[in-house]
């Protein structure tokens, strides 16, 4: 469960967000089959761990850019008309990438807008129904044919010549408590040159240090406390690594997004939102992911924001129970996308959690 979200099968109090699930941390998960059609990629280079800012990356052996069917299923229960942002839509930055109409589908039927905030983020505003509500959203983008960029050159930007608006990005936020890491970041990465290979060295210590186990990370857990605990899931991962990034004056946001089994062996665990986040170096942002530490092919980014508190997958201003939920990363066959269906229901759990 992530930031202000409720217990399983609790309602949430009003105002509170249900954070980006980012491969969750829930004890139980509906049985169901991981939706990829995508076999392995094989590569010229195969990808190891990326250590020490020394992997090159390599390129997906695709002859041209694939296309993701992606999309998810959330069913939630309310008492009473509730207010409700969610966060499903493609960031606004991808928007060319679409070969699809986005189609998103409200049962019962209710008026609903996208609106697009200062950082691209496109929230769906609507007001859900006493009783059960189904959001379903889809669509269909062409994703790169290679995989994230390994730049070892690339330097770090002096402080004094940041641009004016990655300051925030150095500053403390709910879930990444710089002033607690502090001593912790300048004693364990001293040595090591500014740029690329520190925010590397970063994230090899942050994915050797902390075990990814579902349903180990509290409500409320803080970069610190996941550093204490020694285990998280890959929100937790995304949170550490950027409070030592700016802990080491480089300015750190964190990412969510669709991410499926593009390009790996295909996994027992269900495909879900993902965290990971990106590090300002030389004069642009750079993708880095602690919780995978390879660079992967087929990331969809949703959202940015200064921690997972920014950019929660669903705020609900009221009570809600959420009841169904299901993301959708698939390769197609063909060019055409998988359309909705309004009598398709959404997957159920008995025991559903954020």
């Amino acid at each position: 469960m992530w930031g202000c979200s409720a217990q399983p099968g609790v309602d949430s109090p009003s105002g509170l967000a249900t954070s980006p699930r980012n491969e969750p941390d829930h004890p139980a998960r509906p049985e169901r089959s991981s939706r990829s059609a995508l076999p392995v990629l094989s590569t010229a280079d195969p990808a190891p761990a990326r250590s020490g800012g020394q992997h090159q990356g390599s390129r997906c052996s695709w002859p041209h850019p694939v296309h993701l069917s992606i999309g998810c299923r959330i069913e939630l229960r309310c008492e009473a008309a509730t207010p409700l942002l969610a966060l499903v839509h493609v960031h606004g930055s991808l928007a060319t990438d679409l070969i699809a109409p986005e189609q998103l589908l409200l049962q019962p039927d209710r008026t609903v807008e996208v609106l697009a905030d200062q950082s691209g983020n496109r929230w769906c505003r609507f007001v859900a129904a006493a009783g059960t509500t189904s959001l379903h959203y889809a669509t269909t983008i062409e994703a790169p044919d290679h995989s994230d960029p390994v730049l070892p050159g690339v330097r770090q930007c002096p402080i004094e010549a940041l641009p004016i608006d990655t300051y925030r990005f150095l500053n403390a936020s709910p879930y990444c408590d710089t002033a607690a890491l502090m001593e912790l970041a300048w004693s364990t990465f001293a040595g090591i040159p500014a740029g690329w290979s520190l925010v590397q060295a970063i994230c090899d210590w942050v994915h050797g240090q902390i075990r990814f186990e579902y349903g180990a990370s509290e409500l409320h857990q803080s970069a610190s406390q996941t550093a204490d605990a020694g285990v998280g899931v890959c929100r937790d991962f995304a949170h550490l690594a950027i409070t030592l990034c700016r802990c080491l004056n480089i300015p750190a946001r964190y990412c969510t997004g669709y991410l499926g089994y593009t390009g790996i062996p295909i996994g027992l665990a269900p495909v879900d939102f993902s965290a990971w986040f990106e590090a300002f170096l030389g004069d642009r942002w750079y993708v880095f992911d602690a919780r995978h530490n390879i660079p992967r092919c087929g990331r969809v980014l949703i959202a940015r924001g200064r921690d997972a508190a920014d950019v929660p997958f669903l705020r609900s201003f009221g009570a809600h129970e959420l009841t169904g939920f299901e993301v959708i990363t698939e390769a197609l066959s063909s060019d055409a996308p998988r359309p909705l269906s309004g009598d398709e229901p959404a997957e159920r759990s008995e025991s559903p959690v954020l």
